[in-house]
Parts: C-alpha cells; structure tokens; sequence
C-alpha cells in the first residue's frame, strides 16, 4: 500500500486525463470528476459490493448513449476513491496506473459501455 497526499493523488488524476484518448475527453461534457477518501455505505449497497470488495471508482449520472436529445440533466459524477486506490498500489507507477485506468473506467460507463464491454476492451 502506498499513500499520497491529496495534491498529489489530483494531481495524478489531471496527469491520467491528459494520457486518455483526447477524442473521449473532448467529448465530457457536464462531468464533475472528485475525489472522496471511501464509498459511502449508500454506494456500497446500491452496487452491491459484498465486505471483502472494494470500490476504486463511480460513474453516476445518465449514460450517453440512453440520453434522448437534448435532455438536461444536473451534472454527471465521477468519483475516484483515494484510500481503496491507494490500498490496490505497492507503488508510485501502481498508484498511477490504477487511478488512469479507474478513470478511464468510470469515463466508459459516462459513453454507455458496460462492464463486458469495458473487460473487452481491457483484453486488448
């Protein structure tokens, strides 16, 4: 396990999101993208992570591709969870490559993906 400030695990996320597709960043659009320390009991129940799961990241909001027109909604929500992040990394380089691909994760779901379609992805 390794343990970063705070600065330093958002700072980790701005550098992931420049090292992303630049054609799905472009295209967030009414995305909020924070950090939270754990999930909270709601969110663990709603997905329902059993005890010896742990949660790293949440996409909330309405999917892209189940958006009809010009539907408004309030803004998506995508949450990092730092201490589970940092509990899944021996080291630096870990820490990095799970936080890009948690977000890169929670950035699938915002486009519609599922998670079959993501591990797809993720075999390639």
């Amino acid at each position: 396990m390794i343990n970063v400030s705070r600065d330093v695990f958002i700072n980790m996320i701005n550098d992931s999101m420049l090292e992303l597709s630049k054609n799905h960043i472009q295209n967030l659009k009414n995305v909020a993208i924070i950090v939270e320390d754990i999930p909270s009991p709601q969110q663990l129940k709603l997905l329902n992570v059993g005890k010896y799961q742990t949660l790293y990241g949440l996409y909330e909001g309405v999917p892209l591709s189940k958006r009809q027109g010009n539907l408004k909604t309030i803004p998506d929500k995508i949450t990092l969870f730092k201490n589970p992040i940092e509990g899944g990394s021996n080291n630096l380089l870990e820490l990095k490559e799970n936080i890009r691909h948690t977000l890169w994760h929670e950035i699938a779901h915002y486009y519609g993906l599922d998670h079959q379609q993501i591990n797809l992805l993720d075999q390639r």
